[in-house]
């Protein structure tokens, strides 16, 4: 029984670690060090940027973006407004042009990383900034964005995405709030372990020529750090984006996302120390290895905590803790009362990381994207 004693206490302590714990060691860490030096001043000369918008059937929202786009406070003479069309059919091409972008590539269907990838041969800013078409830059997110730049180590730099909601049954908001608060953190540390697709930025000479069956949300934080550079976040660089309105856009996004991100941490060395320094590859380990092993982490605790009952009664007490988590998931699919709301929506995502990795493993990664109803 101590196999089972050691297996179970370790695998609650590992996802209370990911979840509780890593950030209060951030915190702490952050204490500890006092103040950060200050940022180096910025250039009197903003650098030359490149806005690349990768767009597949946007007509719905592609003016809109590109009116935004060309209202940033940024010197126009310095901006270059690129959408690049991943295969549309619609007048996502035609829209683009008469909008007013400085480029509009009308590219075949073969993925968002790739549509990228084509854009940014064509660019020629010096930093190159990303956006989702349906994001909603404020007008100061690309100046705030760039500002870390001046710092010659920092090579990729994220803003914050406050995700919107008219009603809906997902709770991604409130996760995604705490996910920044992380992040935060991390940035201010070793740097931050992961992106978003929705505002983010990275000098020319560093971007990376990523497969299809990759992301720069994921991919570029770690890389670039493993070649001694840093990857910052933002947070006075707002953009907002309309969150899916169900759980099941929101599980089939992430499932997307997660088929994707099991081949980085699986084949591509994400969670190997080499190149790292210590506190990042902490920050690694406990904010993606272990957030990727949760579910599996779950199903252990369940496990070897049912195998344990009667050796005492702290295993009927986890035991009866585990079964009403499960119960609160059950009747969160049903009952709006948050709390079983906030149960139902975290074990739906865990489920979509399975089931990622399911796809993953019957090599269906989805390198395309389908628009998620609700979200534009």
């Amino acid at each position: 029984m101590l196999a089972l004693e050691i297996a179970f206490w370790t695998s609650v302590a590992l996802l209370v670690h990911t979840q509780l714990t890593y950030p209060a060691c951030l915190w702490t860490i952050s204490r500890l060090r006092g103040e950060r030096a200050a940022a180096p001043a910025p250039a009197t000369e903003p650098p030359s940027v490149s806005l690349i918008v990768t767009a597949h059937d946007e007509e719905e929202v592609i003016e809109r973006k590109l009116r935004d786009a060309l209202a940033l406070s940024y010197p126009r003479e310095r901006l270059e407004v690129i959408v690049a069309s991943d295969g549309s059919t619609d007048r996502t091409v035609e829209l683009a042009k008469a909008a007013g972008a400085d480029v509009v590539l009308d590219l075949p269907r073969r993925g968002k990383v790739e549509t990228q990838n084509a854009a940014v041969e064509r660019a020629s800013g010096d930093l190159l900034a990303f956006s989702d078409a349906n994001a909603e830059w404020a007008p100061d997110a690309l100046r705030r964005l760039v500002a870390p730049f001046a710092d010659p180590r920092v090579a990729y730099a994220c803003g914050q995405l406050r995700l919107t909601a008219d009603g809906g049954g997902t709770e991604e908001g409130a996760y995604w709030r705490y996910e920044m608060a992380v992040r935060e953190l991390e940035s201010g540390l070793a740097g931050i372990t992961a992106g978003n697709g929705a505002i983010y930025a990275t000098r020319r000479d560093a971007y990376i020529v990523l497969d299809s069956a990759r992301g720069h949300d994921l991919c570029f934080p770690y890389a670039l750090t493993k070649r001694g550079l840093r990857a910052v976040y933002a947070p006075d660089a707002v953009a907002e984006e309309k969150m899916a309105p169900t759980l099941e856009g929101e599980f089939a996004r992430k499932r997307r996302m997660m088929s994707r991100t099991w081949g980085v941490v699986l084949h591509d060395g994400m969670l190997s120390p080499r190149g790292y320094g210590p506190l990042y590859w902490f920050q690694i380990l406990s904010h993606r290895g272990l957030r990727y092993a949760a579910p599996f982490l779950h199903v252990a605790a369940l496990g070897t905590n049912i195998a344990l009952v009667g050796d005492g009664a702290v295993y009927s007490v986890t035991l009866a803790i585990q079964a009403a988590f499960l119960a609160a998931v059950g009747l969160g699919a049903f009952l709006a009362w948050r709390p079983l709301r906030i149960a139902h929506y975290y074990a739906t995502i865990e489920a979509s990381i399975v089931v990622g990795l399911w796809d993953r493993i019957r090599s269906r990664t989805h390198v395309t994207w389908e628009t998620v109803e609700g979200t534009r």
